[in-house]
């Protein structure tokens, strides 16, 4: 059994037990793994030399069990590719209405960027952006070592990322090195089959704390999403 937790509740450790689960190991070990990451980020803010600390670095810096796992497996399936592959949004030329709903999401959750991406082989279109300037708003595509997004196509679940810096998988990744991304909201947009194809998302690259009202704003917008790609009435 694992250690409680000061001041969480049943409701917050079940959700601490659920997520731990999720990445493949124990609870004890996933909250370890937590308070090494935020320890090191707030030493070496203030600059403090503990943060380089050897035993320290390897508990913040080692990733879950489950994320050393290759992400190929559910992004290669061949039953998501052709619900893609349907869809006929790859490459496709920007539609106002869901260019409203983008802007929508934006708007709603008062973040600057905003998206529909569609997750490819080896790639992520974007079919549909709010915000998003330079090189990128002309190509409207990122290679697969750039996109977030396919972390919630993979996983089939929302992402809920208040500061990337203090995350396992994407402290590490280029656009959170960068600094173009430190927080992140996304939903998975799934075919009737359940397949998710892509993602209605919104980032910032500034660190912030996503509410429960946002998840559900995005959560209703996303459903609109689905119903338009596939024709289908939103739960």
């Amino acid at each position: 059994m694992a250690t409680p937790v000061p001041g969480f509740d049943d409701a917050l450790s079940a959700l601490l037990d659920r997520e731990a689960a999720r990445v493949g190991e124990s609870t004890d070990a996933f909250v370890s793994r937590a308070v090494a990451a935020r320890l090191r980020y707030h030493l070496a803010e203030i600059g403090d030399p503990a943060a380089n600390g050897e035993l320290l670095a390897t508990l913040a810096d080692s990733p879950p069990p489950a994320v050393q796992q290759s992400l190929a497996s559910p992004i290669l399936d061949p039953a998501r590719l052709a619900d893609l592959a349907a869809t006929g949004l790859l490459d496709a030329p920007r539609d106002a209405s869901y260019d409203r709903i983008v802007r929508l999401a934006a708007e709603s959750l008062t973040a600057p960027t905003a998206a529909i991406s569609l997750v490819d082989t080896d790639r992520q279109f974007l079919f549909s952006t709010f915000g998003v300037t330079g090189e990128l708003e002309q190509t409207r595509e990122t290679p697969m070592d750039r996109s977030v997004c396919q972390y919630v196509v993979a996983s089939g679940e929302p992402l809920i990322v208040d500061d990337a810096r203090l995350h396992p998988v994407l402290k590490d990744h280029p656009v959170v090195q960068e600094r173009a991304l430190l927080s992140y909201l996304g939903i998975p947009l799934k075919s009737a089959d359940g397949n998710s194809i892509g993602t209605l998302c919104v980032w910032d690259a500034a660190p912030r704390q996503w509410t429960t009202g946002h998840v559900q704003v995005l959560r209703d917008l996303a459903a609109l999403v689905r119903e338009r790609i596939f024709n289908i009435v939103a739960d």
